[in-house]
């Protein structure tokens, strides 16, 4: 007689029956299973012996049940994430919890290049000028409402130009008539000494230094024959077609101030009502 084969489980007999030999010792296939079978995660039934069984994070699942669990597609050869212990295949993912790039409102993708501002998201090659339409990457740019412009693109456009060189003012300058001059463009007509940060007056529209304006234009003093600029000496006295600095309009005797007092001419004299006065009378 042939000796006894049976299943160390079960006891029955294995001859002409499949079975499985674990450490020598031999199981038939319904004890196998019943034994060394895992669960499945997701329909929690056992995970036969013909089945093909995956495995993620000490969790145990057939290959038709490792699948997405938003859009249901296998994940045996797809990337995916878990997300509250839910599997996630990669696009549900990013269609999910990734940004959307605000110029063509596609998923900005993990790990793509991208350009964050003001909260906001673009795709490295979707952040453009709105100039010129070129990327801008890395290089700097201005913001303006809604737009973002290159920094030759938004000087060419918005940046203020000098009235003398029509080039553009970065930065500094002055103003002259309600308009932006290069301190090194803003001159005195005459000497042409730059007149940015200094005293300066003017002449029809041309601008000039006060000494240049003095020597070209400004009346004399009668008293001391130096130019009245109106810088300096401050207010003048004006009488008939002579004028005086304020500090130079005193009798030409006793040389008292004559300002807000009366005075008598006397050819190119001027004399004060007193005793000066009477004297020539």
């Amino acid at each position: 007689m042939s000796e006894p084969f049976d299943c160390d489980s079960c006891k029955e007999s294995l001859y002409g029956r499949k079975y499985i030999q674990v450490d020598d010792v031999p199981r038939c296939v319904p004890c196998y299973d019943r034994l060394y079978a895992n669960t499945c995660q997701e329909c929690k039934e056992l995970i036969e012996h013909n089945s093909r069984e995956l495995y993620y994070e000490d969790r145990h699942y057939h290959e038709h049940c490792f699948r997405c669990s938003r859009c249901s597609c296998s994940l045996a050869d797809e990337p995916f994430t878990c997300q509250e212990d839910a599997l996630v295949c990669n696009n549900c993912y990013c269609n999910e919890f990734s940004s959307k790039c605000v110029a063509c409102g596609k998923t900005v993708m993990p790990g793509s290049k991208q350009l964050e501002y003001g909260g906001c998201v673009w795709h490295e090659e979707c952040f453009v000028c709105c100039g010129c339409e070129q990327p801008i990457g890395a290089q700097s740019f201005i913001p303006d409402k809604s737009k973002y412009y290159c920094v030759p693109c938004y000087e060419g456009r918005f940046s203020p130009r000098c009235a003398h060189c029509k080039q553009i003012l970065v930065q500094g300058g002055v103003t002259y008539r309600d308009e932006p001059w290069h301190k090194e463009c803003f001159l005195c007509t005459g000497c042409k000494v730059q007149l940015a940060g200094q005293p300066f007056t003017t002449q029809g529209e041309d601008p000039y230094c006060v000494k240049c304006f003095s020597n070209l234009y400004a009346q004399k003093c009668s008293a001391c024959d130096k130019p009245i600029t109106g810088f300096g000496e401050g207010k003048y006295i004006s009488f008939e077609e002579r004028q005086w600095h304020q500090p130079c309009f005193k009798c030409s005797e006793c040389s008292v101030s004559l300002v807000g007092a009366g005075f008598f001419p006397d050819g190119t004299k001027i004399l004060c009502k007193t005793d000066c006065e009477q004297t020539f009378v």
